[in-house]
């Protein structure tokens, strides 16, 4: 069995259970997302793009109290555990350390094509009907409520403001979900986007109407 393989059957056995909304489903569309947005990069390591993509929620920092390197400690020890050569594990290090959203107010720069395309393949998923089930079903998972008019907003303006977020699930669609579409990376990317975006407005515009039970 070749080093992707392996490792799609690893994280699909230790996700399969897990209900955040940060599961095997998510992995699996995060790393065939990935794959076809390659496929308009030739320039672009493949092999490096799907391990990244597979192993980038491999120990996410919301569920390591918060700790950031918790991912890419382990995603090193799965790949040396695989015999893979140390220059492969660095690359795949960086693409992990540099997908993740940390605060509307906070710059997330890619240093490579495969993190470009790795980080791409995730906003995605985090955007669209898929989007919005997963973030009800990670509030939910952390208690949080659907909605209260009553919490702002917050345009977290470092990683640390971003990290202690509990706010409203719906706030998440005004500090992340509905900025996405402007922070992509790659042209496939943000032809994806197009209609998952407006179908998210949709969504959050009829949320709001029937709210208080009126519309």
């Amino acid at each position: 069995m070749d080093i992707i393989a392996a490792t799609a059957q690893f994280i699909e056995q230790k996700f399969a259970d897990e209900g955040s909304g940060h599961d095997w489903a998510h992995i699996r569309r995060v790393w065939l997302m990935a794959r076809r947005l390659a496929t308009a990069a030739p320039e672009a390591d493949h092999e490096v793009t799907e391990l990244a993509a597979l192993l980038h929620d491999i120990a996410d920092w919301k569920f390591h109290d918060g700790d950031y390197e918790a991912g890419p400690r382990a995603a090193r020890e799965w790949l040396r555990s695989q015999q893979a050569p140390e220059a492969l594990i660095v690359r795949v290090e960086t693409v992990i350390r540099e997908v993740s959203f940390k605060g509307l107010g906070v710059a997330t720069p890619v240093s490579s094509i495969e993190a470009a395309l790795v980080q791409d393949a995730d906003r995605l998923d985090a955007i669209g009907a898929i989007g919005i089930a997963r973030a009800f079903a990670y509030g939910g998972h952390k208690g949080r409520p659907l909605h209260d008019s009553a919490v702002a907003p917050v345009a977290h303006d470092s990683f640390a403001s971003y990290q202690k977020n509990s706010a409203p699930t719906l706030n998440h669609f005004y500090e992340k979900l509905l900025h996405l579409k402007d922070r992509l990376n790659t042209d496939a990317a943000r032809q994806v986007a197009q209609e998952r975006h407006a179908f998210m407005e949709t969504y959050v515009a009829r949320f709001l109407a029937e709210w208080d039970g009126i519309d």
